[in-house]
C-alpha cells in the first residue's frame, strides 16, 4: 500500500526500502534497489509526457503538453529550463540511432525530427492524402525505422492540441526515414498509444486506450512485420499509457488506476504483474536513463520522478 501523498509534503527522509516500491512477485525483487527511494525531480507543470534521456549531455528532455513546451532537466545541477515553446503541443519523444530527437506533436499533428543544429524536419504529416490525427508515442528500431502511434489525442479538445474532427482511423505506422515512406504497421486497435520492442526486437507491444476496455497487446515480429496480435495484459479499470522494455524482457508501464495503482506497473514477459512503483499522480510515460541506463524517469501529470533500479532499458525508447 502506498505511503500516501504526505511523503511529498514533508522534508523527512524515506526509510529504506521505499514502501512505495511494491514487490508483487519474487521476480520483481531482483529489479529493486533496496537502498534507493523515489525522487520528485521536477514539478509545477500541467501534464508531462514523453521523457527522453540524453546521456551525452546528462539531461532529460520531456513534454509539458498543455503549456506547449519541451522542457529540459539537468541531471547534474537539477536545473529546469524550457527548451522550446511553442513546440507543437509535443507528446511522446525518443532519440533515433544518430541521437536526434524524434517528437510526436499533437497540435501540429506531425512527427518531427530535431537535427543536431536545432532545425526541425517534418517526417510525417499525412497518410495517403489525409492529415494525421496526431502522433502520440514513438520508438526507433535498430534498423533505423521509426514506429509511431497516431490516436487523435490532440483533436479531442483544446487542452492538448486543437479540437477537430476525426478524418481517418487510429493506427500505428512504420516510417522509413531514408525514403520518407510509411506504412500501416498495426491497424486493428481502437486507439493505439504507447509502444515498445522487446530485447532482440522479436516482439512489439502496443497499448490500446479506447473509452471502454483498455488493454496492452503483443505482436510477433516476422519479416519485419507485426503479426499474431494477442492480449498481453488487461488491467481494466486501470490502464497503461507509455511503455518501455528492460533488457530482461520485462515491460514497464506508466499506469493510471487510482491512489493504490497510479505510477508504474511492471509486467514479466509472460504478462504477469510483478511489481508497482506508486506515485501520488497518474504516470503517463517513462524511460530509462542515467549513466548506466538503470535510472527510471517517470513523467506523471504535474511532476517528473526518478528511481534507480536493477534493470536497464533496451535502446530505441
Amino acid at each position: 500500500m502506498s505511503s500516501g501523498p504526505s511523503r511529498w509534503q514533508s522534508p523527512a527522509p524515506i526509510r529504506y526500502p521505499d514502501p512505495d516500491v511494491v514487490v508483487l512477485d519474487p521476480r520483481f525483487r531482483a529489479l529493486v534497489v533496496p537502498m534507493a527511494a523515489i525522487e520528485r525531480i521536477a514539478t509545477g507543470f500541467r501534464f508531462t509526457e514523453g521523457p527522453a534521456y540524453y546521456g551525452d549531455g546528462r539531461y532529460l528532455l520531456f513534454s509539458d503538453i498543455p503549456n506547449d513546451a519541451l522542457v529540459r532537466w539537468d541531471e547534474i545541477t537539477g536545473a529546469v529550463a524550457t527548451l522550446r515553446n511553442p513546440a507543437g503541443y509535443p507528446d511522446g519523444n525518443t532519440r533515433d540511432r544518430q541521437g536526434r530527437l524524434i517528437s510526436c506533436e499533437l497540435g501540429s499533428r506531425t512527427l518531427t525530427r530535431t537535427e543536431h543544429d536545432g532545425t526541425v524536419t517534418v517526417l510525417a504529416s499525412s497518410f495517403e492524402g489525409t492529415r494525421l490525427t496526431g502522433p502520440n508515442d514513438v520508438v526507433v528500431k535498430s534498423d533505423g525505422s521509426i514506429w509511431f502511434s497516431d490516436n487523435g489525442a490532440g483533436i479531442r479538445g483544446n487542452y492538448l492540441g486543437d479540437k477537430a474532427s476525426k478524418e481517418m482511423p487510429y493506427r500505428v505506422y512504420r516510417l522509413d526515414p531514408a525514403t520518407g515512406e510509411y506504412t500501416i504497421a498495426v491497424g486493428d486497435m481502437e486507439r493505439p498509444n504507447g509502444l515498445c520492442f522487446s530485447p532482440g526486437e522479436s516482439r512489439l507491444y502496443v497499448v490500446d486506450t479506447p473509452d471502454g476496455t483498455r488493454t496492452t497487446r503483443v505482436y510477433d515480429m516476422v519479416d519485419g512485420k507485426p503479426v499474431n496480435g494477442r492480449l498481453f495484459f488487461d488491467a481494466t479499470p486501470g490502464f497503461a499509457d507509455g511503455i518501455r522494455c528492460d533488457t530482461e524482457g520485462n515491460v514497464w508501464a506508466g499506469f493510471s488506476g487510482g491512489p493504490e495503482q497510479d505510477g508504474v506497473a511492471v509486467f514479466a514477459p509472460d504478462g504477469t504483474l510483478i511489481g508497482r512503483i506508486l506515485l501520488p499522480e497518474r504516470c503517463a510515460n517513462l524511460c530509462f536513463g542515467g549513466r548506466k541506463r538503470n535510472r527510471l524517469f517517470m513523467t506523471a501529470s504535474q511532476s517528473v520522478y526518478a528511481l534507480y533500479v536493477e534493470a536497464q532499458g533496451v535502446p530505441g525508447g
